[in-house]
C-alpha cells in the first residue's frame, strides 16, 4: 500500500463526507437522528477505508460538514456517531465482530439503568433491538462456521448490507446515549419525558427509513468500488475478510 494514495483515499472520502453532511435532507424526513445526508457516506467510508482510517475520514468530514451547515453547538457532540458508526462498519466488515457485540451491550445495558429510559415507549428503538438481534445471529453464525466467510464470495452484497446496519444503528446508539443517560435531553433541550416521547415515536419512523437507503446505497456502489480499490493495491484481499 501506497501510503501517499492512502491518504489520498482517506481525503477523498472526507470530501464526499462533507458534501453529504452539509447537505439539507427533505423537509419530510427532517424528524429523526441525521439532519443532513451523513448517513450515506458513513457506512461505505468504514468499509472501504478500515475502521481507523474510516473513522479518522467521517471525523473530519462532519466536523466541516457542520461549520458549514450549521445546527446547533450540540449537534458537534451528537454528529461523533457518524465517525462511530464507520468505524463499527469497518469492523464488522473485516469479521471483528467481538468488538462490535461488546459496544452494543455496553451501550444498551448503559440504557437500561437509566430511569428515564423506562419511560420511554419501546417501539421508540425498534431498529436498535433489530440490529443487535441481527448481530447476535451474526456471531452464532461465525461460531458454527468456525470463521468468517469471504467478501469476494456471492455473499458480499449481504455482508456490505449488514455491515451498513449494524453501522449505522451503532451510529443511532451513541446518540441515544449521548441523550438520554447523559441527560441531554434536560439539560441541553429543556425536555421531559411528556415532550420527548412524540419525537422519540417519529424517529422510529424516519430513521429506518433513512438506514434502508444508506443500505441500498452501499450495496449499489460497494462491490464495484471494492474491485476498483483493490486494483490499485489500496485493499488487499485479506483486509476485507468479513463476518
Amino acid at each position: 500500500m501506497k501510503k501517499s494514495l492512502f491518504v489520498s483515499l482517506v481525503a477523498l472520502f472526507a470530501s464526499f463526507n462533507v458534501i453529504c453532511d452539509s447537505l439539507m435532507g427533505f423537509p419530510e424526513l427532517s424528524s429523526g437522528v441525521w439532519q443532513g445526508w451523513i448517513f450515506i457516506a458513513a457506512p461505505i467510508t468504514g468499509i472501504v477505508l478500515g475502521p481507523y482510517a474510516g473513522f479518522l475520514s467521517t471525523l473530519i468530514g462532519v466536523m466541516i460538514g457542520h461549520s458549514i451547515y450549521f445546527r446547533d453547538v450540540y449537534e458537534f457532540l451528537f454528529t461523533f456517531g457518524a465517525p462511530i458508526g464507520a468505524m463499527v462498519s469497518g469492523f464488522l466488515f473485516r469479521g471483528r465482530w467481538k468488538i462490535v457485540l461488546t459496544y452494543y451491550t455496553a451501550l444498551l445495558g448503559i440504557y437500561f439503568i437509566t430511569p428515564i429510559a423506562w419511560q420511554l415507549p419501546v417501539l421508540g428503538m425498534w431498529d436498535v433491538y433489530l440490529a443487535y438481534s441481527v448481530l447476535l445471529v451474526i456471531t452464532m453464525i461465525i461460531f458454527r462456521k468456525g470463521g468468517p466467510w469471504s467478501p469476494t464470495s456471492k455473499g458480499l452484497p449481504y455482508v456490505l448490507a449488514l455491515s451498513a446496519l449494524i453501522g449505522l444503528e451503532a451510529d443511532i446508539l451513541f446518540r441515544i446515549i449521548v441523550l438520554i443517560p447523559g441527560q441531554t435531553y434536560r439539560l441541553f433541550y429543556d425536555l421531559d419525558v411528556e415532550k420527548l416521547t412524540p419525537m422519540w415515536l417519529g424517529a422510529a419512523v424516519i430513521t429506518p427509513i433513512k438506514v434502508a437507503l444508506s443500505i441500498l446505497v452501499t450495496v449499489t456502489v460497494g462491490p464495484a468500488l471494492i474491485r476498483t480499490i483493490r486494483k490499485i493495491r489500496v485493499l488487499k484481499e485479506d483486509d476485507t475478510s468479513s463476518c
